[in-house]
């Protein structure tokens, strides 16, 4: 980033559901051993910053499965040594934010949890409301889907790099994981091992992944007997036809 404009502004979100907005040109003198980005409790930490510009729209996921979704303009400016707002109500103390997004008009909220279920959603489903509220449901979080690890904007053409806490790591497309309801539970995107489940998930936008040549798959083996990739990703119609749920509830 050469730019530091104040046009833009760099919104962070705590895992206690905080959430502060910031001017960019705040952060261009930055020092060699670095400048106060937000003031954060004791036993709370930062899980997500995104730059956004003025009438665009922001979305908080938990682990629960609840998001919120509000404007930008609901966030006042605010210096970088503060602590800022709540941004979303969590709904117990075991619940915590694992996300924050932008709403991107070419994009879908993708949904991961820890048992290795999934789901694309578009943002159209996630009605705009005041900051600091409870939320809608995302994902359904159950015994079979487990909390809620990551939600990420993407696109279509996008790939996803998903990591599982044994070590495994597998590349899929998005391509062919169809868009569904929000209040649902996903379908089967990394068949885990017993016992094992998801730690990290990163996007990976199209224009970066070019296939190399002798492409022999994209399940990477970090151990053995882990699952392979044709088990692994298993987004077909029969799959999602059994695992969503018709409840429409928030």
């Amino acid at each position: 980033m050469r730019e530091f404009s104040d046009s833009e502004h760099l919104v962070l979100a705590t895992r206690n559901g905080v959430v502060k907005k910031t001017a960019l040109s705040a952060y261009g003198n930055i020092r060699a051993g670095g400048i106060i980005g937000i003031n954060i409790d004791e036993d709370d930490e930062l899980v997500g910053i995104r730059k956004v510009v003025e009438g665009e729209d922001i979305v908080i996921v938990s682990k629960d499965g609840k998001s919120v979704r509000f404007n930008e303009n609901q966030l006042r400016n605010q210096g970088r040594a503060t602590r800022g707002v709540r941004g979303i109500r969590l709904k117990s103390k075991d619940d915590a934010v694992v996300s924050i997004e932008i709403v991107k008009p070419d994009c879908t909220l993708l949904t991961i949890s820890e048992r290795g279920f999934g789901k694309r959603t578009s943002f159209d489903e996630y009605p705009t409301k005041n900051r600091g509220g409870k939320g809608v449901i995302t994902l359904k979080t159950s015994k079979r889907n487990g909390s809620v690890v990551a939600a990420c904007a993407v696109h279509e053409n996008d790939s996803l790099m998903l990591i599982s806490e044994s070590g495994q790591m597998i590349k899929i497309t998005l391509d062919d994981l169809r868009v569904i309801s929000r209040n649902t539970q996903g379908v089967r995107i990394f068949n885990l091992a017993e016992g094992d489940k998801l730690v990290s998930v990163a996007p990976v936008k199209s224009e970066e992944d070019e296939p190399d040549g002798d492409d022999q798959g994209s399940t990477i083996e970090a151990r053995e007997g882990a699952p392979s990739s044709e088990d692994s990703y298993r987004a077909d119609q029969s799959v999602e036809d059994e695992t969503e749920e018709a409840g429409r509830e928030d």
